[in-house]
């Protein structure tokens, strides 16, 4: 298996998980977001009904991600289309990674706002997104200076 495929699977397996939290799993992922004490909030299960919008998102990316992986499209041949796309994965990754920054300077769950990161199910997103972020732009790079 090529880096670049084991990446692939690692893509869809990564953004396939996060479609189940959000869209399958939205009382779970509430339990993350909202401290115990808020999640009586009238606002929650509008809350928890929201993600799920996350979840179609992932799904999307997932469902490229194994498009390529097992289908082999002709347009996915060239390297240009193969850099183009991992920098599309990488950019991905780095925006739920970047996105969890602000919260971490911050120290985290503030009050009842934000979500821990340095704890729990949120920095094991935190730790893979940024994985896959550097495995991505990895591959991305290596097929720029291949080509």
């Amino acid at each position: 298996m090529h880096l670049s495929d084991f990446v692939l699977l690692l893509n869809t397996l990564w953004f396939g998980g996060a479609f189940i939290q959000f869209s399958v799993a939205q009382g779970n992922t509430l339990k993350i977001l909202l401290p115990r004490e808020e999640r009586s909030n009238p606002i929650a299960p509008t809350l928890a009904a929201s993600v799920a919008f996350l979840g179609g998102m992932n799904l999307s990316i997932g469902l490229l991600s194994f498009y390529l992986l097992a289908a082999r499209p002709a347009f996915f041949q060239p390297i240009e289309a193969q850099l183009a796309l991992f920098l599309f994965f990488a950019a991905c990754h780095f925006s739920q990674f970047a996105y969890n920054l602000p919260v971490l300077m911050r120290g985290g769950r503030v009050g009842v706002a934000y979500w821990p990161v340095l704890k729990g199910p949120m920095l094991r997103i935190f730790v893979i997104d940024a994985a896959l972020f550097v495995a991505n732009l990895g591959v991305a790079l290596r097929l720029a200076l291949s080509s």
